[in-house]
């Protein structure tokens, strides 16, 4: 009981105090890190941390009812005869199709796809053959095959990429039923799995983001691979590699190709790996294995962009996203001590040799453009050469202005991560709004015809009717409208599901079973040193998280994770 009350309360003050900064950033627009704004902080913070803890210890029994249905592994007569296999297949087919099925008509109307995000800059790369990996280049491909297998072949670019689309559609759905497969083998209950299909077919954001050209649908699809293979993985704790290694790797290697964020998750992974492999107790043949494993999905995964690289002839991207955080900080620094004039604040106090960096850094007195919750504003005009070149004086103005204005930096890296740590959060939906354009909402569906058409490629619903009314739930970002039920939409929800899931694993002494959580916490350190809250971020972890809940309590005993010990 008291080591429940401890871990809770410990997540309890975190959430108190996100929560809390949260709130009053959008209230006030600025807090004041003084000595009794911060006590009082950390003091409500710890009483909402005492409450939860103490609420953790009240409802143990409806928690431990619920668990325990999951870690005892009922007797489905389930093996690994052929009958049972043939079952499996049975179950994959049935599931995915009825996936598919209530994702079609989102498909037919939005035909032949939603061509948001980064679509026109990556057919502005196919049209002028001069590729960058600011944009996965291995998606880039993907389109510029479709767009040429529709033209040879339909005689029509648009047909091709709609292939592509549901192609896509058709591999999101498949892992999504790879993943109940997964739990119905290991004897879950039908009430889980009857949940988990109806959160496929029906959950909205599904319905857009699997017709969505985005290289974010594809990384999820790696991304869900590759954590519920690595929670069979850890649930078996085999020294020898099987088929689940194979898939390990190999959706480790697409997660590279599709996002660079792969690739620092995964080096998360391999540090922790490395750590239990060292100082663990018991299998440290098993901890070496995984080590192994993720040093050769990462080997490979640079090998193939080498290659890609080489037969494209692209060139390295602007490294400006990887400045995101700093540049929101040293914006915010400058309108509120700079003596520029935007804001009344301003006290003028920022010394002239650091006032001279942040002008040679950020061009053109784009720090006018600060917006808390996005940096894309300023970022555009970024002079990356400063912080690359001048990489000294860049980190001794950086590191002085920390230590002068820390507040400030504190408050720069709340505000744009509000939408991922602070439940309350409604900026996340409005940061691409510009009062003008349509399809700038949390679910971003904007056509640019301009670009596009000359292209090919052209928006030709099937389903004119549907077409509206989603456009309007998704442009008028419905589902913050919604009471109780929006928070299965709003970002900064899963970050504390996915530590409470981490509280219950630990409490119950299942350490092994934390390791998959590690792909979790790679993947959102990533996303707080990123410019914006947006839903294609956020994507993979939502998707995530129910398979990775269910698939780490599934049919495991208490100590240790059954499987790994640690």
């Amino acid at each position: 009981m008291k080591r429940r009350f401890c871990i809770f309360a410990c997540i309890g003050f975190l959430f108190g105090f996100f929560t809390l900064t949260g709130w009053g950033l959008a209230r006030r627009g600025n807090i004041i890190w003084n000595g009794t704004y911060t006590l009082g902080l950390l003091l409500e913070s710890l009483l909402i941390g005492l409450a939860l803890g103490l609420v953790s210890c009240a409802l143990p029994k409806v928690a431990g009812r619920i668990l325990d249905r999951l870690v005892q592994r009922k007797n489905s007569g389930v093996g690994d005869t052929r009958d049972s296999n043939v079952r499996n297949i049975q179950v994959w087919l049935v599931s995915m199709g009825l996936i598919a099925l209530c994702w079609l008509p989102t498909y037919l109307a939005y035909y032949p796809g939603i061509c948001a995000y980064d679509v026109t800059v990556q057919t502005g790369q196919i049209e002028n053959h001069a590729y960058n990996d600011h944009h996965p280049i291995a998606h880039t491909l993907l389109i510029e095959g479709s767009m040429k297998l529709g033209a040879a072949v339909f005689g029509d670019a648009n047909t091709g990429l709609a292939c592509l689309v549901l192609l896509q559609m058709l591999c999101l759905a498949a892992v999504l039923a790879w993943g109940i497969v997964l739990l119905y083998h290991r004897g879950m209950g039908k009430g889980f799995l009857i949940c988990l299909q109806m959160l496929g077919m029906f959950y909205p954001f599904h319905w857009y983001m699997s017709v969505s050209v985005s290289k974010d649908v594809f990384f999820t699809v790696f991304f869900l691979i590759q954590a519920l293979a690595l929670c069979e993985i850890v649930r078996r704790g085999k020294t020898v590699f099987d088929g689940y290694d194979l898939l390990f790797i190999v959706s480790g290697v697409g997660m590279q190709l599709f996002r660079t964020n792969g690739r620092y998750a995964m080096l998360v992974l391999v540090v922790l790996a490395c750590v239990a492999l060292l100082f663990g107790k018991g299998k440290r043949r098993f901890w070496g294995k995984l080590c192994i494993g993720c040093g050769a999905s990462l080997l490979v995964g640079s090998l193939s962009l080498s290659a890609l690289f080489r037969v494209t002839g692209a060139e390295q991207g602007d490294r400006r996203e990887m400045l995101s955080l700093p540049i929101q900080q040293l914006a915010r620094c400058m309108i509120y001590h700079g003596g520029v004039g935007v804001l009344p604040e301003d006290d003028a106090t920022m010394e002239t040799q650091d006032r001279e960096l942040i002008d040679a850094f950020l061009l053109d007195e784009a720090y006018r453009e600060y917006r808390p919750e996005i940096s894309d504003p300023v970022k555009r005009h970024t002079n990356t050469y400063v912080a690359r070149y001048r990489s000294g004086d860049f980190v001794r103005t950086y590191l002085h202005l920390l230590t002068r204005y820390p507040g400030d930096f504190i408050n720069a890296g709340l505000a744009v991560n509000a939408g991922y740590l602070y439940v309350g959060d409604e900026s996340h939906a409005l940061i691409n709004q510009n009062g003008i354009e349509k399809g700038l909402g949390y679910v971003q569906t904007r056509w640019v015809d301009d670009e596009l058409n000359p292209r090919g490629l052209y928006q030709d619903s099937k389903w004119e009717a549907l077409h509206g009314l989603l456009e309007r739930w998704a442009d008028e970002n419905a589902y913050n409208k919604l009471p109780v039920i929006k928070y299965l939409f709003v970002p900064g929800t899963f970050l504390w599901l996915y530590l409470v899931l981490a509280g219950c694993l630990i409490e119950r002494r299942c350490y092994a079973r934390c390791m998959p959580l590690t792909l979790v916490l790679g993947y959102y350190l990533t996303l707080l040193l990123g410019p914006a809250v947006q839903l294609r971020y956020i994507y993979p972890l939502m998707t995530a998280l129910p398979y990775m809940a269910l698939m780490l309590f599934a049919g495991e005993s208490r100590q240790n994770g059954h499987g790994v010990s640690v």
